[in-house]
């Protein structure tokens, strides 16, 4: 099972030192309430215009991040480029540390792909495609059945502290050839790796890259911050 998280901090560089910040997430693999060993650290890889490029470009799909072995980046585990996002659909990459190929991630948005609902597509290189659709067709129905009632649920969470109850249906499987080797479960924002030998790099960059797309209020996704 792996979780995004936010990297723990003992101490921060002072400003104006030059030293740059620690790597602020990182991928974790773990099944106990105790925390397991760290996968990847991750962290967002910024275009020529820097921040405010990357989440102009944001906007229509484009992602681009890198996943780090250790917080302070001495050892560049994988990365993931956007190869094209337009009109809904986006496609990236998961490169290893010497550029090789790892996998292909597709994000076609919902009802602007081939169905009504989000659909993932990831084919691990020499591998099979597995594709998942986002939510189940009853919780989506019961869903857009209350969809009148989501702006008081919205406001009502906001006031809990607490966005779950204005989502849609997030719960993610991914198929193929009849099984099952991928899972995002919503309750937890928890990937599950079900294949035996699944490479947990592409794991890794596919929580990540389901994490930027999966916040219910604007803004708030792990890779979308200001500065």
């Amino acid at each position: 099972m792996l979780r995004l998280e936010r990297a723990p901090r003992d101490q921060e560089p002072a400003a104006g030192s030059g030293v740059p910040a620690p790597v602020a997430h990182l991928v974790r693999c773990g099944e106990g309430p105790e925390p397991g060993p760290v996968t990847a650290y991750v962290e967002r890889e910024l275009p020529p215009g820097g921040i405010s490029a990357y989440r102009a470009a944001r906007g229509g799909g484009a992602r681009s991040f890198v996943l780090w072995a250790d917080e302070h980046r001495r050892e560049r585990v994988a990365t993931l480029v956007t190869v094209s996002a337009r009109g809904g659909v986006a496609t990236y990459q998961v490169l290893g540390s010497h550029g090789e190929l790892i996998g292909t991630v597709v994000r076609e948005k919902a009802f602007r792909g081939r169905g009504l609902r989000t659909r993932w597509t990831v084919t691990p290189a020499g591998g099979p495609e597995a594709v998942g659709l986002k939510g189940r067709i009853l919780w989506w129905g019961v869903w857009w059945l209350f969809l009148p009632l989501q702006t008081l649920i919205i406001v009502l969470s906001l006031l809990g502290g607490d966005g779950d109850a204005a989502r849609g249906p997030r719960r993610v499987v991914w198929r193929a050839g009849g099984k099952a080797p991928l899972e995002f479960r919503s309750k937890d924002d928890a990937l599950l790796v079900h294949a035996q030998g699944y490479d947990r790099r592409l794991a890794a960059a596919l929580l990540a890259v389901v994490r930027t797309f999966d916040s219910w209020l604007l803004g708030a996704e792990w890779d979308d911050a200001k500065e």
